[in-house]
């Protein structure tokens, strides 16, 4: 057993408020300008590291649901595995995942637990790695990663490794607003929704990136009163192949008065929540449409 206590880190759901898939990259990846923020709902990670197990011996990982991978794939294990290469000696590392963040929804679940890691392990260590470092380490694991570590809304061009704080403001009007996360059963492989909108004759799925840092630079100019730029281009490659989600967004935006987008590449789904909304009919709508395996969660913005 680990001879240090547990230690324990929140890591947070991601919703994509803003997603624009805007050209192909010379290196085949994608350019996208995105509107990101962290939500209150999330996974929990404990650690606890062992000095008395033997050199070499390998890190663990435990987990509550049945089919997220505990083996080296997993992001939290190669997140301690950077981190190692940075500092060779930590000690054997133990972990306890406790999921609340679907797989497959496009939350960036394994991005936050990884760098819940991160965190944990700095901690253990005393703060071996700077801010600017432990940002250039969870870009290497993911594209989301920085986000979470951030921890604050923020603007990601690029791959997603440039990225832009937002004002103070921008993000007081952000923070708090009550959301509500529904996914269905099935999952949606991102690359094959990115390889569904390079398809897509004469690069028709592409948005022109003026177009959409207007957007939003009109809501940044005025972030407490201009209207939310909510949008992303991935919803339509991927509603063709998954048309149980545009049936549930049309529903919900006709008979609740709501505004849902899919988040990232899906197949979660998010709404903002009026004072006026009713959760239960809301709901019931959801478990008609998807049945009652679908996941639904109420949170806030963070």
């Amino acid at each position: 057993m680990p001879a240090q206590p547990l230690r324990v880190a929140h890591a947070p759901a991601k919703v994509n408020l803003l997603l624009a898939i805007t050209a192909v990259r010379p290196d085949g990846y994608h350019e996208l300008i995105s509107l990101v923020a962290p939500v209150a709902h999330g996974d929990t990670l404990w650690l606890a590291l062992d000095p008395g197990a033997p050199p070499g011996a390998a890190d663990t990982l435990q987990c509550d649901t049945p089919g997220v991978p505990t083996d080296a794939s997993n992001l939290v294990l190669k997140a301690t595995a950077a981190y190692r290469a940075s500092y060779p000696r930590l000690p054997r590392a133990h972990y306890i995942l406790q999921k609340r963040i679907p797989h497959g929804a496009g939350l960036g679940g394994g991005s936050s637990d990884a760098v819940a890691a991160l965190r944990l392990l700095n901690e253990v260590t005393g703060q071996r790695l700077s801010f600017g470092e432990l940002v250039t380490l969870s870009a290497r694991l993911g594209s989301d990663c920085p986000l979470f570590l951030h921890n604050a809304p923020l603007v990601m061009r690029g791959r997603g490794e440039r990225i832009e704080t937002l004002p103070e403001n921008a993000i007081t009007a952000l923070r708090g607003r009550r959301l509500l996360l529904f996914k269905p059963a099935f999952g949606v492989v991102t690359v094959d929704a990115y390889n569904a909108m390079r398809a897509t004759p004469g690069g028709a799925a592409y948005i022109p990136a003026a177009v959409i840092e207007n957007r939003l630079d009109a809501w940044l100019t005025a972030p407490a009163t201009a209207p939310l730029p909510l949008y992303n281009n991935m919803e339509n490659p991927v509603f063709e192949k998954h048309p149980a989600l545009p049936l549930l967004l049309g529903r919900l935006e006709t008979e609740h008065s709501l505004r849902p987008r899919m988040s990232g590449s899906g197949s979660a789904c998010y709404a903002f929540l009026p004072e006026t909304a009713s959760l239960p009919a809301i709901t019931a709508t959801i478990r008609e449409t998807w049945g009652d395996s679908a996941f639904i969660c109420e949170t806030t913005l963070a």
